[in-house]
């Protein structure tokens, strides 16, 4: 499994803004210096977020972007599944995927699957809040 640039930059950009979750709205523009991403490309990742709830944002003077949400209430898991995806290490293990026709009597499957699991399991027990307060 990879995760791609949009997954990394959502993650950034996430941890920026609850790092900042004090300051109200915080402009695109700042997000976008602080964290070295091109307004551009910051743009496309902001959308999902927004659309997808996990963000608000404010159009005008005084605008920007801030969470819906505190920062203890995100996973990472959340924001990767959002912006990845499925974050299964191989196609059959994604519950949605039944396009193989070994699926069933496939024997490395369990494998895939139990790691599929560990990895959600792992992500999803992580927090903005926890990566936050890490050292």
């Amino acid at each position: 499994m990879m995760i791609s640039t949009r997954g990394r930059y959502a993650l950034r950009v996430m941890l920026d803004l609850a790092a900042h979750d004090a300051d109200g709205y915080i402009p695109l523009k700042e997000i976008a210096h602080r964290q070295d991403i091109s307004e551009k490309y910051l743009e496309i990742v902001l959308k999902v977020l927004v659309r997808n709830n996990l963000l608000i944002g404010l159009r005008g003077k005084g605008g920007g972007y801030r969470l819906t949400r505190p920062p203890g209430e995100y996973t990472l898991g959340e924001i990767l599944r959002l912006t990845e995806g499925s974050l299964a290490p191989v196609a059959c293990a994604d519950e949605g995927n039944t396009e193989c026709p070994r699926r069933e009597t496939c024997p490395s499957r369990p494998v895939w699957q139990k790691l599929d699991t560990l990895i959600n399991d792992y992500l999803d027990g992580i927090t903005l809040d926890d990566l936050l307060k890490s050292p």
